[in-house]
């Protein structure tokens, strides 16, 4: 487990994809002990820059992320995470992954569409 936490600061990015299909569903940053806190419980947990806290992925929402599977890259210095989502959508903003905006003809357009509410979920707040 010696991932390099040094190069950003203190976190790793850490790349969600689904484990079936292979879809990349979010990136997220782990710090240490978020990275020690997903390998002991099995759910992923990250790293809130903004708000600078461990946040355990669908703590409100309840749309968890189950780790099947983490590998690291070359430079031990990203991680990928295979996981099983519980729920309908891993985004925030109501779908499935949150890469659904493509870009097309000079700007991004909604490719897919939202698989749950999100204010039904999070009240309101996104």
């Amino acid at each position: 487990m010696n991932l390099d936490f040094a190069k950003l600061q203190g976190v790793v990015p850490a790349v969600v994809q689904d484990h079936i299909s292979g879809r990349v569903l979010m990136l997220g940053f782990m710090n240490e002990e978020a990275f020690q806190h997903t390998v002991q419980t099995g759910f992923a947990t990250f790293f809130s820059r903004s708000r600078q806290k461990l946040w355990l992925k669908g703590e409100s929402s309840g749309h968890r992320l189950i780790v099947k599977e983490m590998f690291t890259d070359c430079d031990e210095d990203t991680v990928l995470l295979k996981v099983e989502a519980l729920g309908p959508g891993v985004c925030h903003a109501g779908y499935e992954s949150c890469f659904f905006r493509r870009f097309a003809d000079g700007e991004w357009i909604e490719s897919e569409t939202a698989t749950y509410d999100p204010a039904a979920v999070y009240g309101g707040a996104k």
